[in-house]
């Protein structure tokens, strides 16, 4: 009683963080926003359809909100964090658009995947239109140094994608493999949002390596927390359904330290649901039990509390602020999800 009432607490408080975050990030938000949905205008009707159904969907826009709050920490900003914050957004959706094909995900921020409504090909088709307004608002903020920070996210978010996909189902990946496609995957765009971010507000070397260093350390706990919650969440609490990681062959960390730990028994049973999309509930069930006795999903969020640690550190350099607290206290609320 006593771990669950701390946990409550704890979620509480990272609540509040995020409504201080989103309450001093608003006015710039506001016309991130602005922007977001004139660029997914199209005179081609079917892409601001499905742009849009994607866009305004939901979400906190952690990944653009971070652009924005870094830019405001360093105090100069000119105006391009707007342009940086919307392009991180664009290529954040673009990703979202492009998985859930090569996923086959039927849900999306809790709604019909657009892939379900408009189909495959239009999926991937405006999600390569989304890659190219990211591209084309980078260029018009001026910035080469910044279109290369962000033009590198891309390609590498892309590597990792491709190396997660050929993980798939293979019971050698270690440990190691998984955090090459996490901090691919996820970290780097995190990594590249808050650089971007320092760089707009006009941050020296010391507090742009900082602050890139804290984004890739929030997007590890992310990550890492949003695995657990795929074998601990609700069904259509995150957008998707409970086991979907299992079922489509992901090897995330809860699977990789249970199969490493399992006996010979418990590994049949993993190895038999790894990959089935027809994995029933029961069998759901089953793996989390596996992964229970061997505490997997709790060690997985052990090693992401100790990534926000980092990402906590890595704000020292920078001088006391409001905007500090803020950005080390939200990285807490991102874990605290998993409790």
């Amino acid at each position: 009683m006593a771990s669950s009432a701390a946990a409550a607490t704890k979620q509480a408080n990272g609540a509040g963080a995020l409504d201080r975050l989103l309450a001093a990030t608003q006015p710039e938000m506001e016309r991130v926003n602005a922007l977001i949905l004139k660029r997914a205008d199209s005179h081609v009707e079917m892409v601001p359809a499905l742009a849009r159904y994607l866009i305004e969907a939901g979400g906190k826009r952690l990944r653009p909100m971070l652009t924005i709050a870094a830019a405001m920490l360093c105090g100069k900003a000119r105006g391009a964090q707007i342009n940086y914050a919307a392009a991180v957004e664009f290529m954040h959706n673009a990703t979202l658009l492009h998985d859930d094909v090569v996923d086959e995900s039927d849900l999306r921020r809790g709604r019909p995947a657009a892939r379900t409504i408009w189909g495959n090909q239009a999926s991937v088709l405006v999600g390569d239109f989304l890659l190219g307004q990211a591209f084309m608002m980078m260029v018009e903020a001026g910035d080469l140094e910044a279109l290369g920070v962000l033009s590198k996210a891309a390609t590498i978010i892309a590597e990792g994608e491709v190396f997660q996909l050929a993980k798939a189902k293979d019971l050698s990946t270690t440990p190691e493999h998984y955090d090459q496609v996490i901090r691919a995957k996820t970290a780097m765009l995190f990594e590249a949002a808050a650089e971007v971010g320092a760089m707009a507000g006009g941050a020296d070397a010391a507090i742009r390596a900082a602050l890139r260093d804290y984004g890739r350390e929030l997007g590890l706990a992310f990550q890492l927390v949003d695995d657990v919650l795929d074998y601990r969440g609700e069904s259509g609490a995150m957008g998707k359904n409970t086991g979907d990681d299992l079922r489509e062959g992901k090897m995330t960390l809860p699977v990789i330290l249970a199969l490493a730990d399992a006996n010979r028994a418990e590994r049949e049973i993993l190895v038999a649901a790894l990959g089935q999309p027809a994995a029933s509930e029961t069998t759901l069930a089953q793996v989390v039990a596996i992964m229970n006795r061997h505490d997997t999903l709790g060690r997985t969020v052990e090693l992401a509390l100790a990534h926000v640690r980092l990402a906590r550190e890595a704000l020292a350099p920078l001088p006391a602020s409001e905007m500090k607290t803020l950005l080390s206290d939200i990285a807490e609320f991102y874990v605290s999800r998993a409790y």
